[in-house]
């Protein structure tokens, strides 16, 4: 009885502490993905960390996402290739540090000042419940714990 309560802690502790690690930040909060918005301002209230997720709402149709480097963020003008984010609910997983960028295509929405900057640090310390982790990769994590209930389940 105490074994099946153990694994039933454990597979809540590994659903919990991977979501745990990283943040989701809606690209200008609730205001969403929009013209006349101030996306530096946005940007400098936020840490981003790798693991975190850059969510970008707007209406399908009305605006784009566009990943670029710096040239082609300052000069409005996406690089060769590049596609752009189109469904209006764009999810960016940042999986690395150093400065991102991003803008809408359309028209003159760039110019217009609907781009966003952001500086992605390393993985947070102390973001995780369980001490002692959280400076490893979420995926990691979830890997090791998964395998040790499976080695629990295989052992009873």
């Amino acid at each position: 009885m105490a074994l099946k309560a153990l694994l039933v802690a454990l597979i809540i502790i590994s659903m919990v502490v991977v979501p745990i690690m990283a943040t989701e930040h809606l690209v200008g909060d609730d205001q969403g993905w929009k013209l006349k918005f101030d996306y530096n301002a946005w940007a400098e209230s936020k840490e981003f960390h790798v693991g975190d997720k850059l969510i970008f709402k707007y209406k399908e149709g009305a605006h784009n996402v566009y990943k670029a480097d710096l040239a082609a963020f300052q000069s409005c003008v996406p690089g060769a290739n590049v596609e752009p984010l189109t469904s209006g609910n764009d999810v960016i997983d940042l999986k690395t540090p150093g400065k991102k960028w991003y803008f809408c295509g359309v028209n003159n929405h760039c110019e217009q000042g609907m781009k966003v900057a952001v500086n992605v640090q390393q993985v947070k310390e102390g973001s995780s419940a369980a001490s002692g982790i959280s400076t490893l990769n979420s995926a990691f994590v979830a890997m090791l714990v998964t395998a040790f209930v499976m080695f629990l389940i295989i052992i009873v």
